[in-house]
């Protein structure tokens, strides 16, 4: 075999490996990257978008993809920065989907609740939703993708950009907000 031919061997042997690697973090984080995606943007077709996109700079990022320590949350700060971007571009307001049967994670409701608690448990989920989506930037990001997403703090700092102290801090600040108008929003109702 030549030095021509061993050249082209082990290239061919990292472009598998290369595509293997991407092939293992799609099966793996797939359902996290849309999630997050779809938590910034709230629309499906967006968040599909964002997926890919997501998926095609880890392509492009190459053989640095080995060298990334904590995989996860290099790829839910690439998602999120994504879609923070797309919604820049956009220049639109975020659209809450109440209604969207897509959604991967809604769950039908209950047989067991009658129509009139699962009409309440529907209007605070809604409520609740709403007041995340009113909630400050600097706020509302850790919230989602610490709370809706499942993210430890310290994937959660990565993903962002700051400190775990910062996560943990903006996270119970949201949450003190979240509680004050909720129990405003169900006082003014009764």
């Amino acid at each position: 075999m030549g030095a021509g031919e061993a050249i082209l061997s082990e290239a061919a042997t990292l472009a598998r490996s290369q595509d293997e690697v991407l092939e293992d973090l799609v099966r793996q984080y797939s359902r996290l990257v849309y999630r997050i995606a779809y938590s910034a943007l709230r629309s499906h077709h967006d968040a599909e978008d964002v997926t890919q996109e997501c998926f095609l700079r880890v392509l492009r990022s190459g053989s640095k993809v080995a060298a990334v320590e904590d995989q996860k949350a290099w790829l839910a700060r690439i998602a999120w920065r994504v879609a923070v971007d797309r919604s820049k571009q956009r220049g639109r307001q975020r659209e809450i989907q109440l209604d969207d049967p897509e959604k991967p994670w809604d769950e039908p409701q209950s047989a067991d609740l009658a129509a009139d608690d699962a009409l309440a448990e529907s209007q605070a989920g809604v409520a609740l939703e709403r007041l995340i989506e009113a909630l400050p930037a600097k706020l509302r990001e850790p919230l989602v993708l610490s709370t809706v997403e499942g993210m430890s703090a310290r994937e959660v700092a990565a993903a962002l950009g700051m400190s775990e102290v910062t996560v943990r801090s903006r996270v119970f600040r949201a949450r003190q907000i979240l509680k004050e108008r909720l129990a405003l929003q169900m006082g003014t109702r009764r």
